[in-house]
């Protein structure tokens, strides 16, 4: 919105036409979210502790974590907020990577926010039932799937049609995976349904200790920001032999949003936790990085600059497994933080040093972007 009016008034006074550049508008964002949480943040805990949406804690956890009881929940819907604030005044509409993004938002954002609510209201941790969650984040991902194909194919140029859903293997500059080959789009569409279910999964499983979810989030999201950048413009695209999809300009400016709300969370999030995101938070914003990685065909540095998350999910999905084929447990508990908690780290070292791994990963998956 901003964008187009400060496009409108550069016609009469020169410097408003300033904020026609991509990355100017990507700082402003950054800017304006980050503004936004940390002028409203105060205002939305105090409302959730006076509707009492307090934390539900599992008695199957840490003990130590008892003690976090009642501390307010769903605060994601400060994040998702200043996101579409920022979003919607920085970014050009016309952009519909943008838009699907920001629908993305919403669909997974409500989903998680039907699962906070029923937990609170009936003091479960279990919250919406598995099949119906599950149901609705499945009509998010097949969303996407479809509506980037359907994108695609629009595309006057048969070898960008290719690039826009081929899987991009990284170190090598011809390699890719060919989805396009498969009729109708099934393969990419599929593929696309995993990498944002999966992504989204990941974060809400590593959402269990103060600020461990949402740094490594900002992280990634700057990550695939300049996954974006990169892909966006025709000149570093050909130089870095990175697919050109016109599109992932814009995708920059959602990017700058998710840093800069992610940190003004941080700054109540962090231990001891004035509020925790909840799943509203954490399955939008896992589902909204998997979206990026999709859109920027970058879904392998995605993993690797997200390794943590992947580290976490499968830490669970390898304890499920074993406890039910061997009776035994792989880990003293799962998500992994839990197990580092169990052996003697005290929660603070287990976020700072999950911290440090999410920054060395974020630059390896970096460092893909040249070794070609």
């Amino acid at each position: 919105m901003l964008f187009w009016l400060f496009s409108w008034l550069g016609q009469y006074y020169l410097p408003f036409s300033a904020v026609s550049s991509l990355t100017l508008r990507a700082l402003l964002s950054v800017i304006t979210a980050l503004g936004f949480s940390m002028v409203f943040g105060k205002q939305v805990i105090n409302r959730l502790r006076a509707l009492k949406y307090g934390q539900a804690i599992r008695n199957d956890g840490p003990q130590s974590h008892l003690a976090k009881t009642g501390t307010p929940t769903m605060g994601g819907v400060l994040i998702l907020s200043a996101i579409g604030v920022s979003t919607l005044l920085w970014a050009r509409l016309t952009n519909p990577y943008v838009w699907i993004l920001l629908v993305v938002m919403v669909i997974f954002g409500a989903v998680g926010w039907a699962d906070d609510w029923l937990k609170i209201k009936y003091k479960d941790p279990k919250g919406l039932i598995a099949r119906k969650k599950y149901f609705w984040l499945s009509m998010g991902a097949l969303f996407v799937g479809i509506s980037l194909y359907y994108i695609a194919i629009q595309q006057p140029n048969p070898i960008t049609t290719r690039e826009m859903q081929d899987l991009l293997i990284p170190i090598f500059k011809d390699w890719m995976i060919a989805f396009s080959a498969v009729p109708f789009g099934i393969g990419f569409i599929i593929f696309t349904y995993f990498v944002i279910n999966g992504a989204s999964n990941a974060v809400n499983l590593t959402d269990g200790l103060d600020g461990l979810a949402i740094l490594p989030v900002v992280l990634v999201a700057a990550g695939l920001g300049a996954m974006a950048y990169v892909s966006g413009d025709v000149r570093f695209a050909d130089y870095l032999h990175v697919p050109y999809i016109a599109y992932n300009s814009e995708v920059i400016i959602v990017c700058g949003a998710m840093i800069g709300a992610g940190l003004g969370f941080l700054w109540f999030n962090a231990h001891p936790a004035q509020v925790f995101m909840g799943d509203v938070g954490a399955l939008a914003l896992g589902a909204m990085l998997g979206t990026i990685a999709v859109m920027t065909r970058q879904e392998i540095a995605f993993a690797i600059m997200g390794g943590l998350f992947v580290a976490e999910a499968l830490s669970v999905m390898l304890q499920v497994g074993s406890y039910k084929l061997r009776k035994k447990r792989v880990f003293r508990m799962a998500p992994l933080h839990h197990h580092f908690e169990e052996i003697g780290w005290k929660e603070t070292q287990v976020v700072a040093r999950f911290w440090i791994i999410a920054i060395v990963l974020v630059v390896l998956g970096l460092m893909t972007l040249k070794l070609r």
